[in-house]
Formats: structure tokens, C-alpha cells, sequence
């Protein structure tokens, strides 16, 4: 087994990733925020998947153990937290607007503002009274426990566009339908069909990162038609799948 590498302290920077490249599992003792300028991060512990295109940031506390995986061309970047002014204890993904995008990328810029003068202690005041407004996002993807659950999410995974109900899901797996809904509830904290959707959001954000089309996209995740895809991409990240990449 790899061993987990520890870091004292969550780092501030600017880090470029290509696509598929990651930083490996690792874990550091003040928080951190995770923002992708560009192209789509991941963020991966034992309970699941978040995933963040350049509209959310995601907030890790510290002591997780994580992993980051880049989805097309990424430009990452990182601001380290001694103190935890969200008062979040677990990881989430955070709505980014304008004002806190440029913050993110002035103050992780590879030239920041000097220390003296006291123009850095201003923008970091800022930044950190930005994040308090940011909004929480629903979109992590959890990861199941029990074994028959594991395996119909397992089978999605793979085929996000596999449309079978919940009850044929379950005969595959060995059991029924009422005990799966009772464990994604339990062990997911929402419904099939939610964990499902949000399963396929996830895949359309890494298919539209490599650069996939629109349509085939849509098609590839299970949405009856290009528009229909259109309007749930719409409602979740609040732009269109075609601006995904040009904001």
C-alpha cells in the first residue's frame, strides 16, 4: 500500500495538472481550499466523489485524507486555512462568483501582493468574508458500504447510461429493490433516482472537460435527448453545458 504522505500544513499556490495527472492521497493539518480556474478537479476520500468545474471550489478540512484528480487541462489552485471560518468539518463543494474566482487566482498568483504594506492582510480579508457567503453546492457523489448497494452503484459507474430500474438493478445484485432504496438512503443520504442523477452530472462534467461534445455527452449519460441534458446541467452548475469551459 502507498503510504499517505502527511504535510503540516495545507499549501497556497498555483499548480498546473494535465489531464488525468493528480496529486496522490495525502493529508495535511490546517484546511485548504481547492479552486480549478480551469478545467475540472476532483476530489476523492473513503465517502465519495466531489467534483468542481470552475464555478465551485471545495473546502477540505483538515486531517482528510484525499486525493486530486485533474479532468482536462487544469490550472489549480490552492489556499491553505490555519483557522476554519465556515465552521465545515466535513468536505464541501462551495459556489464561486466572480468576485471570489478573482480573489482565489490573485491570491494563489505565482507574483501575490508583498506581505509589508499590508495589501495581502486586506485581500485575504476579503477573500475570507467571500467564502463565508459562499453558498454550499449538493454535489458529492457517496460512496456505498454494503456490498449489494456497492455493486449496482459499480455497474453505473461504469455505465452512467445504463437505465434499468432500481428493481432489475436489484435482481442483479441479489436482493430487492426495497433494500436498496432503504440503503441509499441510509448509507447515499438521498434517493436512487438522485444519486443517479447526480452520478451522471459527474460523468457529463468529465466527458465536457476532454473535450467531448454536447450531444454525445448526453448520450452517453443516459438523457433521453440533448435538451433534456441541457436543462438538468442547467439547474445544477447554473450555466449551459457549452460555457462549461469558457468561463
Amino acid at each position: 500500500m502507498t503510504a499517505i504522505r502527511h504535510l503540516p500544513e495545507a499549501p497556497t499556490g498555483r499548480r498546473p495538472l494535465a489531464p488525468g495527472a493528480g496529486i496522490d492521497a495525502h493529508r495535511h493539518d490546517t484546511h485548504q481550499i481547492v479552486y480549478a480556474c480551469r478545467g475540472v478537479l476532483s476530489v476523492t476520500t473513503g465517502a465519495g466523489t466531489w467534483v468542481a468545474p470552475a464555478n465551485r471550489a471545495i473546502w477540505i478540512p483538515a486531517g482528510t485524507v484525499h486525493e486530486h484528480r485533474a479532468h482536462g487541462d487544469t490550472d489549480l489552485c490552492l489556499v491553505g486555512l490555519a483557522d476554519n471560518p465556515l465552521g465545515l468539518g466535513h468536505p464541501t463543494v462551495l459556489g464561486v462568483g466572480p468576485l471570489l474566482r478573482e480573489l482565489i487566482i490573485t491570491y494563489t498568483a505565482d507574483d501575490p501582493p508583498p506581505p509589508d504594506g499590508g495589501e495581502r492582510e486586506r485581500l485575504w480579508a476579503v477573500l475570507v468574508d467571500q467564502l463565508k457567503r459562499a453558498p454550499e453546492q449538493r454535489l458529492h457523489l457517496p460512496t456505498a458500504r454494503d456490498p449489494r448497494l456497492a455493486a449496482v452503484c459499480a455497474i453505473l459507474h461504469r455505465d452512467p447510461a445504463d437505465s434499468r430500474t432500481l428493481a432489475q438493478l436489484a435482481v442483479q445484485a441479489g436482493t430487492s429493490d426495497r433494500t436498496l432504496a432503504r440503503l441509499c438512503r441510509r448509507e447515499l443520504g438521498m434517493s436512487f433516482p438522485q444519486w443517479r442523477t447526480q452520478l451522471r452530472l459527474h460523468h457529463a462534467l468529465l466527458l465536457l472537460a476532454d473535450g467531448v461534445a454536447v450531444t454525445t455527452v448526453a448520450h452517453r449519460c443516459g438523457w433521453a435527448s440533448a435538451s433534456a441534458f441541457i436543462d438538468v446541467f442547467g439547474r445544477a452548475f447554473g450555466y449551459t453545458p457549452g460555457r462549461a469551459f469558457t468561463l
